[in-house]
This record gives C-alpha cells, sequence and structure tokens, in this order.
C-alpha cells in the first residue's frame, strides 16, 4: 500500500512541466526596416542645411556704402564729416555707391539737397561745375590801359568802374556826367582771372582784350553793366 503511494506521488511530480535552460531561449524575429522613413529624415536634414547654406550666402551679399551724417546742399560735394559707412544687402538693384569710391564722389555735386541719414546712389550726383556755388563768371572787354600787361588767368584782381565823361575829360554833355554820377568807383574788391584771349588767339586787327572774370554772384549785375559800356578797369591786387 505505501509501495502504490510512493509511485503514485512520484509520478505526480515528474508530470509537471520542464523549464528550458536559460541559454536556450528562442531567436527573436529581425526587426522590419522602414527605409521611406530614413530617406525622409536624410532628405530633411538636407533641406535644413540648404536653408542655413542660403542664409549665409544672403547674408555674405551686403555691401558696404556711404550714408550722409549731415545735410548737403544742391551744389555741393561731400566731405568726410558729413559721411560714414554702412551695411546694405545688394540685392535691391539700387545702384548705391560703394564706401571704396568716396574719393571720387567728392569730386562731384550733389543735383539736389541730401539729408542727413541718407544712403547715396550715383544718380543723385552729377560733374562739377566750373562756377562754385555762390559765383558767377563775367565777360569784360579791356582797352589798352584797362588792365596790366602781365594779366594772366588765376590772377586777383579788383575792378574799377571809370566813367567814360572824366576819360574823355569832355564837360559839355552835363547829362551824361550826372548820368555817371559819383565817379570813379570800385566795382568788385576781389575777382579771379579765368580766362585772357590774347591777340594770338583772336583777330588780329582787335584792340581789346576779352577777359573773363569770376566774382562773387552779387556783384555780377553792376559788373556786367559796367562792361558793356567799356568803363571797366581791371588793378592786380596780392595774392597772385
Amino acid at each position: 500500500m505505501k509501495i502504490q503511494e510512493r509511485t503514485g506521488a512520484g509520478a505526480g511530480r515528474s508530470a509537471a512541466p520542464v523549464q528550458p535552460p536559460v541559454g536556450d531561449r528562442l531567436p527573436t524575429p529581425p526587426r522590419e526596416r522602414k527605409p521611406a522613413l530614413a530617406a525622409l529624415a536624410v532628405l530633411l536634414i538636407l533641406v535644413g542645411a540648404l536653408g542655413a547654406t542660403m542664409l549665409v550666402l544672403r547674408v555674405g551679399d551686403r555691401v558696404e556704402v556711404i550714408r550722409l551724417t549731415g545735410d548737403v546742399q544742391a551744389g555741393d560735394s561731400i566731405s568726410d564729416s558729413k559721411i560714414t559707412s554702412v551695411m546694405v544687402n545688394d540685392d535691391s538693384g539700387a545702384a548705391f555707391v560703394p564706401w571704396s569710391q568716396r574719393d571720387a564722389l567728392k569730386k562731384l555735386q550733389a543735383k539736389s539737397t541730401l539729408y542727413k541719414g541718407t544712403v547715396l546712389v550715383g544718380q543723385m550726383f552729377a560733374a562739377k561745375s566750373s562756377v562754385q556755388h555762390g559765383k558767377a563768371t563775367v565777360g569784360v572787354s579791356l582797352k589798352e590801359g584797362q588792365y596790366p600787361n602781365t594779366l594772366k588767368p588765376g590772377d586777383n584782381v579788383a575792378v574799377y568802374r571809370v566813367s567814360s565823361s572824366s576819360s574823355s575829360g569832355s564837360s559839355s554833355n552835363s547829362s551824361s556826367s550826372s548820368g555817371s554820377s559819383g565817379g570813379d568807383s570800385l566795382l568788385v574788391d576781389h575777382a579771379v582771372v579765368s580766362d585772357v584771349k590774347r591777340s594770338s588767339d583772336d583777330v588780329i586787327s582787335s584792340t581789346n582784350l576779352p577777359v573773363t572774370l569770376t566774382v562773387d554772384a552779387s556783384d555780377a549785375p553792376a559788373l556786367a553793366q559796367a562792361a558793356s559800356n567799356g568803363e571797366v578797369v581791371v588793378v592786380q591786387i596780392p595774392g597772385n
């Protein structure tokens, strides 16, 4: 009886499932690869790199140009005290004046008044006039004795009005004398000889000397009127 019970107990234990050894696990199936996701990731990386490159290139297109730090009146030129450099994008199509050309720009004059803060473009400037702002040139025809024989371009001179009545010595025309009342007078205290056309350059038979004078604009009307009457005398002054 006891023997049967032991046998039954042993049989019951042998019927329990046997656990597999730890090192004998079943292999896991390989992961399924998704090439589409990998390609999308690579594409996103390339797009990001391209965007960063374009940004760098756009920044690299900036150029150094001239900006005014003070007003420049029409007819005037720029000066170092009224300009500074500033960086701008070179994709606007505007003809900005590069900072490297500032010395060449000083030889030109503004077409109109330019104000502080303006970024300069080439169309704002033109070649300088031979006559400075506030000056005027007047042509006079001088007779022998009305100018120094050594007169030449660049000389500084003073211009006097000499009445024709005093030069002729006639006293019969009282109306003419009263019309030129005041006698001889200083017309221009300082003028510059711009040009002198000697007889070799003109008609040989001419006895007059054509001279071009640069004077202040305010002195031009009186000088032109006296010159038309042949009442101008030119005298050299210090500074030549």
